[in-house]
């Protein structure tokens, strides 16, 4: 902390990161490339995030040998390390077939997008429910001025999930 020179007192430094963070992540986040959004915020790396989405579109177990011609220019041994880190992360699956292991997806690329935006969302709204007031403010604003359908279906969202909580007991 650092002494303010007009007043004496005592004001927070601001780190730029703290301020830029936010405006990255959601630039990224609402990326068109799910790859782009896969490697920002599920912890893949760009490699990863490409792999991942070949064995999504592959849509059957796949060996190291399957994806090398789709990963151009990449090292067997490259492609075989991404392959097994993807495992290590959880997100692929992996059977021995002979000598060679075949991969799969654990996830769908629906659970991963609903994780990310989940997080994402936690992020945003912070720990206190004030924190949180901006965003819904800014999510319903927007909404309303750009796209009223959407607008509508979180209005039933909402109306769904208060029904479900009353049938709970909550």
């Amino acid at each position: 902390m650092r002494l303010s020179s007009s007043s004496r007192t005592a004001a927070p430094e601001i780190d730029s990161r703290t301020l830029i963070f936010p405006v990255l992540t959601y630039t990224r986040v609402v990326a068109r490339d799910r790859a782009t959004r896969l490697s920002t915020v599920a912890g893949l790396g760009p490699l990863e995030a490409r792999v991942v989405e070949i064995v999504w579109k592959r849509g059957a177990p796949v060996s190291v040998r399957d994806l090398q011609p789709a990963l151009r220019g990449l090292a067997y041994t490259t492609v075989m390390t991404t392959l097994d880190r993807l495992y290590k992360k959880g997100v692929l699956g992996r059977h021995k077939a002979g000598r060679a292991f075949l991969y799969s997806a654990r996830i769908t690329p629906r659970d991963l997008e609903q994780s990310i935006a989940r997080r994402l969302m936690a992020w945003l709204l912070g720990a206190t429910r004030e924190s949180a007031r901006p965003l819904l403010s800014g999510l319903v604003d927007t909404l309303g001025q750009t796209d009223g359908a959407l607008l509508e279906e979180l209005e039933r969202m909402i109306r769904e999930r208060r029904g479900q909580l009353r049938r709970e007991g909550r």
